[in-house]
């Protein structure tokens, strides 16, 4: 259990990588428009993480993928691989996950980018996934459990008529990309290990117009709905706190005030 507990000193480094990682996310809003391509868009970050941040991009060779950024597009739910022959087109919403290493630490965030001007299903579901993840981000203290989490972005989710993508889920992180615990994003209250301070993990919900069933392409990375219906998703790294949580990976476009 205290495996999952975070040092001062290990949560500071995550601050930055969290903070390394957001400003990313928004270097790039400004270059996702119609006729750029998935390739490009991560060729920018990868320059961008490694040259201007001085960061190592954590997903290039990580288990073998190939690029330093994932965008999924459209019906695809994550780890889409960017592709110079990918080009986004008007109408499009695209999710761009952003994992950087700094001083060997790692933040994780990502977030949906709309393409032109995009359907009013597309934004709807944009916006439904992402206050799924602040649903999700508000219960986090203290004494609460993983199922609470889960709860809350479910119910939320399904209240509005959209399915919770149950193979993929949240993860502790900190030195490794990917460490204990998982963090469903379904579930039930009161279940599931009980938080304490100083834990670090990601809230990362996919939310699907359709079905929440998926498929995996042939690449072996991206996964996709197997209705072919609109996937969205949000994530944060959190840390929790003495009383609550704090988001280690908050854009400057964002307000605390809206997870409170």
């Amino acid at each position: 259990m205290k495996d999952f507990i975070k040092s001062p000193q290990e949560i500071n480094k995550m601050r930055v990588a969290g903070k390394l990682a957001a400003d990313v996310l928004m270097m790039i809003k400004d270059h996702v428009k119609p006729g750029i391509s998935t390739g490009e868009l991560d060729r920018i970050c990868h320059e961008y993480i490694v040259d201007v941040q001085g960061a190592i991009p954590a997903p290039l060779n990580y288990r073998g993928f190939p690029k330093s950024i994932c965008t999924s597009v459209n019906h695809q739910i994550c780890h889409g691989i960017p592709s110079d022959t990918k080009k986004l087109k008007n109408g499009d919403i695209i999710n761009i996950d952003v994992t950087v290493i700094k001083n060997e630490y790692h933040g994780d965030t990502s977030k949906m980018f709309l393409v032109g001007k995009t359907s009013t299903l597309s934004n709807r579901l944009c916006q439904v996934t992402r206050q799924s993840m602040i649903e999700g981000i508000k219960v986090i203290k203290p004494g609460s459990t993983i199922g609470d989490i889960g709860a809350a972005i479910q119910e939320y989710a399904e209240s509005k008529n959209y399915s919770v993508v149950r193979e993929y889920c949240g993860h502790g992180i900190g030195k490794k990309f990917h460490e204990s615990p998982q963090i469903l994003h379904y579930g039930k209250k009161n279940t599931g290990l009980k938080l304490e301070e100083g834990m670090i993990f990601t809230v990362e919900p996919m939310i699907n117009v359709g079905s929440y069933k998926t498929k995996t392409l042939n690449d072996g990375w991206t996964v996709v709905t197997q209705d072919h219906e609109l996937s969205a998703q949000y994530e944060h790294t959190v840390l929790v706190t003495k009383d609550g949580f704090d988001i280690l990976t908050l854009r400057t476009e964002e307000d605390i005030n809206e997870y409170k």
